[in-house]
């Protein structure tokens, strides 16, 4: 049976007078990827105020990895809001605060004894962690790479790469936030191809060391394990490996931003996990707390121990609602495994578009970790031409026929899923159904100016 269920033309007519409404209420800078109005949701579908059913192939960018309104996450916090629904952890504390941080010490990579701070956003971790990492080594510098993504704030804008729309108008930005090239294999800023290459942009951070920013005044590397915003780009295991090396070497701590691969993304808890480090410090958000805002600073407890009393905190942070919410989505985790679901829909995804290259010429790279996958579309393979207007035409065709689904790239021109880690494989058939409609129609609009090359 048919999960995508179009009753109206998309946008509907209520999603229009909202829309409306919107426009003189709301500051255009809030954009929205997709023009329909949601009323409710559960598991990975989304229901609109018309009577519209669509597959949610973004996931509130990532945070419904548990599914929306999943029964145990939305029977902890409907029990917490009839006990209280805040307190400041500052003021009076709460067990669920420290139950949470107990789990996130025992479930994060490391064998070390471990400490968590609660925040409420990524942006936030992010913030909190470059200052535990200042305060633990008495260092200002800060390492961040090109294509990251690290937030909205001052000095999550200061680490972020991306210009447009994030950075644009905003300045000036944070001093000693110095920024360096990532593992984009598909386009490597050397020009070197892997395995060849022996990792040289990872070794490239020894250069940086004597051309950008002495190593002695740099507190910490901050570092996506698979870029967000800036791609879903997946380097080889080894360029982890490297960067820990030469952290350790240089007494540098190394900050795992794990915001959008974290709970489960990748096909392991945190994407760590799989690349052999054991980071000094670990972000996580998003869907710690199946989109209730929280978020999480956890590491190793003689760093996390580092800033005095009362330094770290603020008036929200660790709401008890979304610290229930956070366990509720744990043993989520455990009792449905999804983890090992996240695994398998991976591997679906691999082998529904192992031939996506001969078929569609817009497809120029297939790439991730677990569920974690994305296509960066190109008008020329040769020339690797970013598709962005293509791009966008994909993502509009496919919530018109009843998929949400985001873009991302630094230009723009790549294509991600963020599916609910319970969608099922007929869901996603559905959905891929849709997708490939609509890489079919605009690679048909776009022949003249695609070389396909395969």
């Amino acid at each position: 049976m048919s999960t995508i269920r179009l009753q109206t033309e998309i946008p509907g007519p209520l999603s229009i007078q909202w829309a409306e409404r919107r426009r003189t209420a709301v500051p255009r800078g809030t954009h929205s990827s997709a023009p329909v109005y949601i009323a409710r949701a559960e598991g990975a579908v989304l229901h609109d105020v018309d009577g519209n059913s669509f597959l949610d192939f973004a996931g509130g960018i990532g945070c419904m990895n548990v599914g929306h309104c999943a029964p145990a996450v939305r029977e902890a916090a409907q029990d917490q809001l009839g006990r209280f629904t805040h307190l400041c952890f500052a003021v009076t504390p709460y067990d669920a605060y420290v139950r949470l941080a107990e789990e996130l010490n025992r479930r994060t990579p490391g064998s070390f004894p471990k400490k968590t701070l609660l925040v409420n956003s990524g942006a936030e971790a992010v913030e909190n962690a470059v200052k535990i990492a200042r305060t633990y080594t008495g260092r200002p510098a800060i390492i961040a790479f090109e294509d990251g993504f690290h937030g909205r704030t001052l000095l999550g804008m200061s680490l972020t790469s991306k210009v447009r729309p994030y950075k644009e108008g905003f300045g000036p930005f944070a001093p000693e936030v110095y920024r360096v090239p990532y593992g984009y294999c598909y386009r490597c800023p050397y020009s070197l191809t892997y395995p060849s290459c022996e990792i040289h942009c990872a070794h490239a951070l020894e250069n940086a060391f004597r051309r950008i920013v002495d190593a002695d005044t740099v507190a910490a590397v901050v570092v996506e394990p698979v870029l967000g915003e800036g791609g879903f780009v997946a380097p080889p295991q080894e360029f982890f490996q490297v960067l820990h090396e030469v952290c350790a070497k240089h007494s540098i701590l190394l900050i795992a931003d794990e915001v959008q691969t974290g709970f489960g993304r990748t096909g392991t808890l945190f994407a760590c996990e799989q690349l052999g480090i054991e980071p000094d410090l670990i972000v996580s958000a998003k869907s710690i707390a199946a989109g209730l805002p929280l978020a999480a600073v956890t590491g190793r407890a003689e760093i996390m121990d580092a800033p005095a009393p009362g330094s770290l905190g603020g008036t929200y942070v660790g709401n008890p609602v979304a610290c229930e919410a956070a366990l509720a989505v744990l043993k989520t985790f455990d009792d449905q495994q999804l983890a090992a679901r996240a695994a398998h829909v991976g591997e679906w995804v691999r082998h529904r578009t192992r031939k996506w290259t001969a078929e569609f010429p817009l497809v120029g790279d297939i790439r991730g970790r677990g569920a974690m996958r994305a296509f960066e579309l190109v008008r020329d393979r040769e020339t690797r031409t970013p598709a962005k207007e293509e791009t966008d035409a994909i993502i509009k065709y496919c919530w018109q026929h009843g998929v949400i689904i985001l873009s991302a790239g630094t230009y723009g021109n790549v294509i991600r899923l963020l599916v609910p880690l319970v969608i099922t494989d007929d869901q996603l058939e559905e959905g891929f159904s849709v997708l490939e409609a609509a890489l079919a129609s605009v690679t048909t609009l776009a022949a003249p100016c695609v070389r396909n090359q395969s």
